[in-house]
């Protein structure tokens, strides 16, 4: 048992996962105090010591899994009459392509050593992260593909290579153990295809975001922005209105009332004194919640900005809601227009937007350079009080997505929030990157309509 947990742990590692020593020998020392039989038991010993976090716990769920229920058949004692075949099989794998850096992690990973593939999945999807790298090219997209394609070759030929050494033994080895074999090495070459399709393990599960919105608002409220009339408009403002004034009263009385904070012990003994030192009636520091600070990053393309106006809209009707509202537009580089909503009331501080000189609206949108200049301009802007929240569809013109800053802007922020006015059939099409950034996001959402802006926003300020 022990071996098992230091081999996941070192899978885990490979795949990006943040696992100190302490934390294994801790996970170790309690193992022996469940059922390691009762799985339930099982994965929560190892959860609770491996995955810190929510973000981290879809990435140990996956790689949980992998491990003990796709990769390791092995444990099986079906199985075990297939490991001498196996390692003779990796023998082979590495003496026809030495020469390929892909065909020894695969042929470890059929041998159940998912360590060095995980790793050189990891560092496929890392590649162009750092600051120091320049733009590659035709866009990550092609880019994407360009580095999968020796994998591709090496997963094929590791394939090619197990067929002709079961017809090169075909009177050596029986035909059930041939059977089973080559049933084996499929289904291992099967995952490690399917995890390279995935380009690796998520960082997060989005289908629980992804959920449809209550329909609270009717018919209005499934309409998607960009297809409303001049008269749903106007229905629309005044729909934002009341849900606006709804939140506001309900964030007024819950302020009002004061959460109860941490104990008092001072307060606490001083009571006591009534009572032989007792402590019946415990006291404790009352003060009010913290608003969260709101740093908005909002596309203004036109493929974007019919949904975006409304967005931006509901937020600054909730300022009052939060301790800082800081709002920056882009097309290609990120302009601030916080001043506009401060000075201006929001219909004439959107229009003010629409007119400003400083934004190039005749550009090609590029998230790419406007988070690179973001990262330059603005990041001081962002501490970890900072719920960041993107609106944009993640499209590049196959540019540079520079995905390495987003994750540097959510490592320094709260949390980060993409909200995508595309529905998803779209997202990953074209020239998307939705499948590159959502990885570097605490949550992603489709918000192109009223009921999931409405859900989303109560949820941000509830």
């Amino acid at each position: 048992m022990e071996a098992m947990i230091l081999k996941f742990v070192a899978a885990a590692r490979a795949a990006g996962m943040r696992i100190s020593t302490a934390e294994t020998m801790d996970c170790l020392a309690q193992l022996p105090r469940v059922d390691v039989l009762d799985e339930n038991q099982f994965i929560t010993v190892l959860r609770a010591n491996f995955a810190k976090s929510r973000l981290e716990r879809a990435r140990f769920d996956h790689l949980y899994q992998l491990f003990f229920h796709e990769i390791r058949e092995d444990l099986d004692p079906a199985s075990a009459s297939l490991a001498g075949h196996m390692e003779t099989i990796q023998e082979v794998l590495l003496a026809i392509e030495p020469q390929m850096p892909a065909m020894v992690a695969i042929a470890d990973f059929l041998a159940a050593e998912p360590a060095a593939y995980l790793q050189m999945l990891q560092e496929m999807q890392s590649e162009g992260n750092s600051a120091g790298d320049g733009p590659r090219g035709a866009g990550s997209n092609l880019g994407s593909l360009v580095r999968r394609l020796p994998v591709l070759r090496a997963l094929h030929r590791a394939r090619e290579a197990v067929e002709d050494f079961l017809q090169a033994n075909w009177d050596k080895i029986h035909w059930e153990t041939r059977h089973d074999l080559k049933r084996h090495v499929e289904r291992r070459l099967e995952t490690a295809r399917r995890l390279l399709a995935d380009n690796g393990p998520p960082l997060m599960t989005v289908e629980a975001n992804r959920t449809t919105a209550t329909d609270i608002h009717g018919q209005l409220g499934q309409q998607p922005f960009a297809n409303l009339s001049p008269g749903e408009l106007m229905r629309l403002r005044d729909v934002i209105a009341q849900l606006v004034r709804k939140l506001r009263d309900m964030v007024s009385l819950r302020y009002a009332a004061r959460s109860r904070g941490i104990l008092d012990v001072k307060r606490t003994l001083r009571a006591a004194a009534r009572t032989q030192g007792i402590p019946i009636g415990l006291r404790f520091r009352r003060k009010p919640p913290r608003k969260g600070r709101i740093v908005v990053l909002c596309d203004v393309s036109g493929s974007v900005w019919s949904s975006a106006r409304f967005m931006l809209s509901m937020l600054y009707a909730l300022q009052d809601c939060f301790d800082r509202v800081k709002s920056y537009v882009f097309i290609d580089e990120p302009v601030e227009v916080t001043r506009y909503f401060d000075d201006f009331d929001i219909e004439r501080a959107l229009e003010e937007i629409l007119h400003c000189p400083d934004i190039a609206y005749g550009a090609s949108t590029d998230y790419g350079r406007t988070l690179r200049l973001f990262k330059d301009r603005h990041m001081d802007t962002i501490t970890k009080k900072t719920t960041v929240i993107v609106i944009g569809d993640g499209r590049t013109n196959y540019g540079n997505p520079e995905e390495g800053l987003l994750e540097a802007i959510r490592d320094r922020s709260r949390r980060v929030i993409w909200l995508n006015p595309e529905t998803e059939q779209f997202w990953n099409s074209g020239d998307s990157e939705m499948r590159t950034y959502e990885v570097y996001c605490n949550e992603v959402r489709a918000c192109w309509n009223l009921n999931q802006l409405a859900a989303f926003i109560q949820e941000l300020v509830l």
